[in-house]
């Protein structure tokens, strides 16, 4: 438990920072779900489109530190091997 007026403030601004990073989290996680989704559906033009707007998404969570810079480029790899394979088929 924080004792000192510095690590009582610390806790304080992790908690904060806590929440910011678990909204980030969670809203890149949607962008990711929503060109899955478009992907699982056949629809080559959503999936294109939702990839486009969560590509981003997905790097800004990489400024912000939430995501690795490897994760991320993995997921975008991944993904937009789904979308080409989509358009090629």
């Amino acid at each position: 438990m924080a004792n000192t007026p510095q690590s009582k403030k610390r806790a304080r601004q992790i908690e904060r920072q806590t929440a910011v990073n678990k909204a980030r989290r969670s809203r890149i996680r949607t962008f990711l779900r929503k060109v899955e989704e478009a992907i699982a559906s056949g629809d080559a033009a959503a999936a294109r489109d939702a990839l486009q707007s969560a590509q981003p998404e997905l790097m800004r969570g990489v400024t912000k530190g939430v995501v690795h810079k490897n994760t991320a480029a993995r997921k975008i790899s991944r993904l937009s091997a789904g979308v080409k394979a989509l358009a090629t088929a």
